[in-house]
């Protein structure tokens, strides 16, 4: 018997969103240009790819995580971490 490794994410994933919450996946990273393939909830074609590799569409991970609040939190459909604004200190 052989363990299956544990598929590991490209990068280190964000915040779940809340369900109703839109994704916010500003990486390059998550499109693959040169190739659609079947997403893993509806099985039409997408060029999108979650932090796992998975191709999806934002629309479906929306609607898995709004189905699958419990199961949402292990980040399955995680939204890119917001990068820290600077503080503008320049105002009255």
């Amino acid at each position: 018997m052989t363990r299956r490794a544990r598929k590991t994410p490209l990068w280190e994933p964000g915040c779940v969103p809340a369900p109703g919450c839109l994704l916010d996946w500003r990486d390059g990273r998550h499109f693959d240009r040169w190739q659609d393939l079947p997403c893993v909830l509806c099985h039409r074609p997408t060029p999108m790819r979650s932090h796992y590799g998975e191709p999806v569409h934002k629309v479906c991970a929306e609607d898995w995580i709004t189905q699958h609040p419990t199961e949402a939190r292990l980040g399955r459909f995680a939204s890119d971490v917001q990068p820290k604004r600077p503080r503008d200190d320049d105002h009255a």
